[in-house]
């Protein structure tokens, strides 16, 4: 259980800082799909390198690739409508809690009561931080939850059945090639060209680092229930609280703060009763 906790709080800092980024850029679409796209070209190099990939395991990273279509386009649209303080904890948070339900129903996991209070309080933080934020921003917030509810128990399904540590790689390949046909089917070819042209060293960064933290939480899934993972690994919420009022100048920094005490206590009782 401690190797699951370290792995899922040091993805939870490193999800922050590249969403931080994407947030930040003049166009989060095209800086979330130039992330991904080099994180599909360090996955094709691993898979060919390790060649130990079960064939069934691309039906699933098939599925997270299309869902991660929908995550990319309602992500970059919180972005674009709101606050990163409000945006990243309500889709975080609610992910949480959808996988943490995805796990019960479809994978067999066991809830204790105190572990369902605990993701309740979690819940109940991103509640407080939704009062307040315009409607728009709260809504795509929440389809951001619902793929990540999706892809978290599809990903720790394909986890355990195929126990490989290649299988993270084919989602990224997955993920890179379908944001990418969406954005072509939307007109966008000639602006993804010139983007990854200019800002190709930032977007390495970002892939790299969307790597790593997406192959912690997988490893996570492997030692410990996936509700206990989700939650824990969506501490990134106060990160998000501190960063949106350090770096983005974002107002109501108490109530946030407030939330963020809340979304911890939840977290702390989580841990203990996990």
């Amino acid at each position: 259980m401690l190797a699951a906790t370290l792995l899922a709080l040091g993805s939870a800092v490193l999800h922050a800082g590249w969403n931080l980024v994407a947030k930040r850029s003049a166009d989060p679409f095209l800086a979330l799909w130039g992330q991904f796209a080099v994180a599909a070209v360090i996955g094709a190099v691993v898979l060919l390198a390790t060649r130990s990939l079960p064939a069934g395991a691309w039906v699933w990273a098939a599925i997270a690739g299309t869902v991660h279509i929908v995550y990319v386009a309602a992500l970059a649209g919180a972005y674009d409508h709101g606050d990163f303080s409000v945006a990243y904890p309500i889709a975080r948070g609610g992910g949480a809690v959808l996988a943490a339900v995805g796990g019960v129903v479809a994978l067999d996991d066991h809830l204790s009561p105190w572990t369902a209070v605990a993701i309740a309080i979690v819940a109940g933080g991103m509640g407080i931080l939704a009062i307040g934020a315009h409607g728009p921003q709260v809504r795509i917030a929440l389809v951001v939850a619902v793929t990540i509810g999706i892809y978290t128990t599809t990903d720790s399904h394909a986890a355990r059945t195929y126990e490989t540590l290649t299988y993270p790689f084919a989602t990224f390949v997955m993920t890179g090639l379908c944001v990418s046909a969406y954005g072509w089917s939307t007109g966008r070819a000639a602006e993804m060209t010139r983007t990854m042209r200019v800002n190709w060293r930032q977007y390495a960064l970002t892939g790299a680092t969307t790597v790593t933290t997406y192959t912690m939480v997988v490893l996570a899934v492997r030692r410990a229930p996936v509700g206990y993972v989700a939650a824990l690994r969506e501490s990134s919420v106060l990160l998000a609280a501190f960063l949106g009022a350090r770096y983005l100048a974002e107002r109501q920094a108490r109530r946030r703060s407030a939330a963020a005490v809340v979304i911890m206590g939840g977290l702390v009782l989580l841990i203990a009763t996990g």
